[in-house]
């Protein structure tokens, strides 16, 4: 205990900072945690607190020690969807999802070849897409976390740091011959829980957030489920058709088909799902954390209130300067989910053009709702710093119109052949004459012969390959092996 008990203060109470830190508190330490309202703590609160502590520096039982703490995501995320109110899903919508789903199938059957989904169709409540999604989220977000433990492991380290110079003030109470270096090595197991903890708690706060407003699994625009189903989310479909003058059940057919499309887009061209994921990553793997926007954040903000500490923290973790690999990786990323978009709205539109009266109506809702920055781009500035919006949806829908009326659903499709000849940001800068490329392909570009083929099996042989005269040399522009 303390020689003076703080002023204000009767001299047979404890005080809750001493019995929280198990010794002396240092003034100036003592005089930041009474300014943030820990000078005041009640026998519960300081028990609770204790337990957290011990959890933090000991690594108790049930302590995560990955970046993200994904319990207390898990755990954040299910209580966001509960205190903003969940529905069990009922056998009878699970059949309407199934039914209308099915109808989505067979409509876009008729204007694509690439094969349904194999997955069933799900009827999806908020908490069971929390469930199902935050598997994707943990990696979508771990490079970002670690980042973050790496930036406040190093503030640290330079504050400890400190104390190892000459007439620099030591602290009260630290044990006698402890260096700096060992005072550091006790306190990196609790920044790494910290730091997992704060980072669970703002991806359980974004993902349950998300679960609110997302109309079906892959809205996003990435496949988060991880399988082939076509899921739909009926609370959020039915409130989404509230303010639309359209019939409901017209409304969650227009969405069924659109989420159905996607779906089938994923699992026919299995490069895609992949390289969209990577992209994320990428742009997350080379973040770099704002520590001072961090720690005037948390100076700001009061500690007993987690809300305001999240909406702090999400403000300020990022720093606003995107790195050049982050440029490229962005570019990527939109490029991509601009073709995916523009893909599902070309369909879309030929496959439910004969039967959807107000087929036109909806399609500018969901434009109106990308263009006001939809639950997705909110989720993702606030976890990975980046706004995931499909900048390019109109050039990558011309593009995929473009190609369609050139050459019908078989050039349009056969364009997610391979990444290598995938559209690219610059295919999007001259929709049409990509098109026009593709539509002249057979005839400009390059053509392998049987003599190439023989020439080329002869040289893996090892042997000279015959003389080919003046025909074209295999391999020396763009399109080497990708003649279909």
């Amino acid at each position: 205990m303390s020689e003076h008990p703080p002023v204000g203060r009767p001299d047979d109470e404890p005080d809750p900072l001493e019995a929280l830190f198990g010794g002396p508190v240092p003034p100036q330490m003592r005089e930041a945690l009474e300014s943030m309202g820990l000078g005041s703590l009640d026998p519960a609160q300081l028990q609770q607190m204790r337990a957290q502590m011990e959890m933090l520096m000991g690594g108790g039982d049930g302590a995560d020690d990955g970046p993200v703490n994904t319990e207390l995501a898990h755990d954040v995320a299910r209580q966001v969807v509960s205190a903003a109110g969940d529905t069990t899903i009922g056998e009878a919508t699970r059949r309407d999802v199934e039914q209308v789903v099915q109808v989505a199938t067979l409509w876009l059957d008729q204007v694509t070849d690439f094969p349904p989904p194999v997955g069933r169709a799900r009827a999806l409540s908020r908490a069971e897409w929390v469930e199902a999604t935050l598997p994707v989220w943990q990696r979508l977000t771990t490079p970002v976390a670690q980042g973050l433990q790496v930036a406040m492991s190093t503030a640290m380290q330079q504050q400890i740091g400190q104390l190892g110079q000459e007439g620099a003030p030591q602290i009260p109470g630290l044990p006698p011959g402890m260096n700096p270096a060992a005072l550091m090595g006790q306190m990196e197991p609790m920044i790494r829980r910290m730091s997992g903890s704060m980072f669970g708690g703002q991806v359980g706060q974004a993902v349950g957030a998300l679960a609110g407003e997302t109309l079906s699994g892959t809205e996003v625009g990435i496949p988060l489920l991880g399988d082939e189903s076509v899921a739909m989310l009926p609370a959020n479909v039915a409130a989404f058709a509230e303010g639309l003058e359209v019939d409901a059940g017209e409304v969650h057919l227009y969405l069924a088909v659109r989420e159905a499309a996607r779906v089938r887009l994923f699992a026919a061209v299995a490069w895609l799902g992949p390289q969209l994921l990577t992209a994320v990553e990428d742009y997350a793997r080379d973040i770099r954390i704002n520590t001072d926007g961090i720690e005037e954040a948390l100076r700001s903000a009061d500690p007993q209130d987690p809300e305001a500490m999240q909406a702090a923290l999400g403000d300020s973790l990022f720093s606003p300067e995107p790195s050049t690999a982050q440029q490229a990786a962005l570019t990527r990323l939109e490029t991509l989910l601009a073709l995916v978009e523009g893909w599902v709205d070309v369909v879309t539109a030929l496959a439910v053009g004969p039967h959807l009266p107000n087929a036109d109506a909806l399609a500018e809702a969901v434009r109106r709702r990308r263009a006001t920055g939809g639950p997705a781009e909110k989720t993702f500035a606030s976890l990975v710093g980046l706004e995931l919006r499909p900048r390019r949806l109109r050039d990558a829908a011309n593009l995929w119109s473009s190609l369609d009326s050139a050459g019908g659903k078989d050039a349009r499709d056969e364009a997610w052949g391979h990444p290598d000849v995938a559209p690219t940001a610059a295919d999007l800068d001259d929709p049409l004459g990509f098109a026009e490329r593709r539509a002249s392909g057979s005839e400009s570009g390059l053509t392998i012969s049987d003599e190439d083929i023989e020439a080329l099996l002869s040289s893996a042989d090892g042997q000279a390959p015959p003389d080919q005269g003046d025909g074209p040399d295999v391999g020396d522009g763009p399109g080497d092996g990708a003649a279909r």
